[in-house]
Formats: structure tokens, C-alpha cells, sequence
């Protein structure tokens, strides 16, 4: 099983959300995060001032996925979240030793 943690803009998260239905994932948790990459955030004009902002707002999506699913849901991220303009995120895969539904005590590829 792998973590898959993606940062997204927040208008894709309708997108991402429907693409992982669809492929039959429907457990997620979304955190709304602030970040910033090498852009160094974002200059914005207010009235005569400039100031910069460090840290936009993005949407954190995470999700486990099965071994032979990764691909495919990968895939399926990277389309629904990309406009081809900068910021558009970054998709971090993390292995997963186990899982366990506290409900049913189900573990492994069960509990996903």
C-alpha cells in the first residue's frame, strides 16, 4: 500500500475528488495547508502599495491506494489538479506498512 499525499490548488479539488470516485477511492481527508515553492510566494498590488505573499493557500489531499492502483490514481491526480501554470502542487507517495478500520479491526488491503 502507498500514502499518497497531493498539494493542490483549492478551486481542483472537485476534480481530484470526482477522478479518485471514479476509480473506486472514496476515502480521503483533505487539510487546508499554506505553502510555498520556489517562486517564493506570490507580489500583489493593493491600491499604490506592493507586498508580498509568502505562503498561498493549497489543499492537502491524502489517500491510501493499493500497490497496483498507484498508477492509475496517480495519473488521475495529476490530470484533475494540473492548469500548466505555477503553483500547481506536488504529489509526495509514501509506503504503508499496515492499516487498520478501527470499526471492524479489518487490517491490510481490508482495511482500505
Amino acid at each position: 500500500m502507498k500514502k499518497i499525499e497531493a498539494i493542490i490548488r483549492e478551486e481542483k479539488l472537485a476534480p481530484v475528488k470526482k477522478s479518485l470516485e471514479d476509480l473506486g477511492y472514496y476515502g480521503m481527508t483533505i487539510t487546508e495547508v499554506g505553502g510555498r515553492g520556489r517562486e517564493k510566494g506570490i507580489a500583489l498590488k493593493w491600491g499604490a502599495k506592493e507586498y508580498r505573499v509568502d505562503f498561498l493557500p493549497k489543499l492537502k489531499v491524502e489517500v491510501i491506494v493499493l500497490d497496483e492502483d498507484l498508477s492509475p490514481v496517480l495519473n488521475a491526480i495529476v490530470r484533475s489538479a494540473r492548469t500548466g501554470e505555477t503553483g500547481d502542487g506536488k504529489i509526495f507517495i509514501i509506503p504503508v506498512e499496515n492499516a487498520i478500520r478501527i470499526r471492524t479491526g479489518d487490517s491490510g488491503s481490508n482495511a482500505v
